[in-house]
């Protein structure tokens, strides 16, 4: 089935929102590991793991995240085809921003993340197992004892970041919410969503380092 511009964009778009509401979802249940007794944050995962109207959206996820990319990719490369000189494509980089012009990069570069992610969290609980006397909370946590996932893993948000600011305002235009008297607030509350997710991932991952590093 063949899709006109403006309907992939409104698929993308509504994707997108789709997965900006997941994340401060996935944001508010991660900050239970700063808890001082980590059975907040057990219980709060056996909730999500046993639920039957989560265990479908999972796959609603999953499918709003296939859905996301391959939209993604058809409209870069559609918009790269529609740039007929050098002279477009210069004038383009000159009129956005860099979050605007990279949004093809920070999203394979998130999508490289996200399979490491659920390899190290999804896949384990759902179908290896956790070892015996390890809880969701310990699989969680353990892994920022080492420096170098937690600083790809700081670093992965960071770049993510980029992508939420500028895809948070693409979505509401694509889906019309587009007026002069509106922009200017959905650009802060852009901003200030990007931030708070790239920086309450990244805290939250910091934390424990620091925390194992100074009393494991």
């Amino acid at each position: 089935m063949k899709f006109s511009s403006i309907v992939r964009k409104l698929i993308m778009a509504l994707s997108g929102l789709f997965l900006i509401i997941f994340l401060v979802t996935h944001l508010v249940i991660n900050s239970f590991t700063l808890a001082p007794s980590k059975e907040l944050f057990n219980e709060a995962a056996h909730f999500m793991a046993t639920n039957p109207i989560i265990y479908v959206m999972q796959y609603v996820l999953a499918l709003g995240f296939i859905i996301h990319i391959a939209m993604g990719i058809k409209l870069t490369i559609q918009n790269k085809r529609a740039r007929s000189t050098n002279y477009a494509y210069n004038q383009m980089s000159k009129n956005t921003d860099l979050s605007s012009r990279s949004m093809i990069i920070s999203g394979g570069l998130v999508l490289v993340f996200l399979v490491l992610h659920l390899r190290d969290y999804f896949y384990q609980m759902k179908f290896v197992g956790l070892p015996e006397g390890t809880t969701d909370y310990d699989l969680v946590v353990n892994l920022f004892s080492n420096p170098y996932y937690t600083g790809i893993y700081v670093a992965s948000f960071i770049v993510l970041g980029f992508h939420l600011n500028h895809g948070f305002q693409s979505a509401f235009q694509s889906i019309g919410a587009n007026h002069g008297k509106y922009n200017p607030m959905i650009k802060a509350v852009s901003v200030g969503y990007s931030i708070t997710i790239a920086l309450g991932f990244s805290t939250i991952a910091i934390f424990h380092f620091i925390n194992q590093y100074n009393f494991s």
